[in-house]
């Protein structure tokens, strides 16, 4: 079994989130692959991001520079996948998503391990331009962003009285999402269990150490 963490990635009072995550949650539950954990965002009040190597203490068990940020990372580093249930601000994701996604410094936590999403709006886009940009940022996280995902428009009337989305469409776009998790999961759980490169950026710098060091020899 793979854990599954399902990342609520908005907290305004008024969010649409708690429908389509309950829904995401339930569906994750009974794929047989996964334990599904919710991480609510308006749970985890992170600090506005302002990390650096003064504040994380031993770079091996970074201390950060709160108890909650050294938590957070913990918790991401607990699963084996993702799943982002974000609504779409401004064409991209909410700020507290990017804040919570930027606290994961350092312990590589998001690092060789699948994340797909859920994107909703209140429109007809649907949270597609959220999604697009979410993949861009958790390449640099250093995750395995999948192609399959979740997009749906008009979400203030996308759920039937029984919490279900009417369009069988979108109840199929997950069920193709949490397969593709699920492979990916094992897939990449076994390969990070086989050994890993360690970071690219690490290995940059200690290149440049190793040039810099030579130049200054010659």
């Amino acid at each position: 079994m793979s854990v599954l963490q399902i990342i609520v990635g908005t907290t305004r009072p008024t969010r649409q989130a708690d429908r389509v995550a309950g829904w995401v949650a339930s569906a994750g539950g009974s794929h047989e692959s996964f334990d599904v954990e919710v991480v609510d965002l308006r749970e985890w009040a992170l600090p506005f991001f302002s990390e650096h190597f003064g504040t994380i203490g031993d770079i091996t068990d970074p201390t950060y520079s709160a108890p909650l940020v050294r938590a957070w990372n913990r918790k991401i580093g607990e699963a084996d996948a993702y799943l982002v249930v974000t609504g779409e601000y401004n064409h991209s994701i909410p700020a507290v998503l990017k804040n919570a996604i930027d606290s994961v410094w350092v312990s590589h936590a998001f690092r060789n391990k699948p994340v797909a999403a859920v994107g909703y709006s209140a429109g007809i886009g649907g949270g597609i331009r959220a999604i697009e940009h979410l993949a861009q940022i958790m390449i640099e996280a250093e995750a395995a962003p999948l192609r399959s995902a979740v997009v749906m428009p008009f979400v203030n009337d996308a759920f039937d009285e029984a919490g279900l989305p009417k369009d069988p469409v979108t109840r199929a776009g997950l069920d193709v999402t949490l397969d593709d998790l699920a492979w990916w999961s094992a897939a990449l759980k076994q390969a990070r269990a086989d050994g890993e490169l360690p970071p690219g950026r690490n290995r940059m710098r200690e290149a440049m150490l190793r040039a810099q060091a030579a130049g200054s020899a010659s």
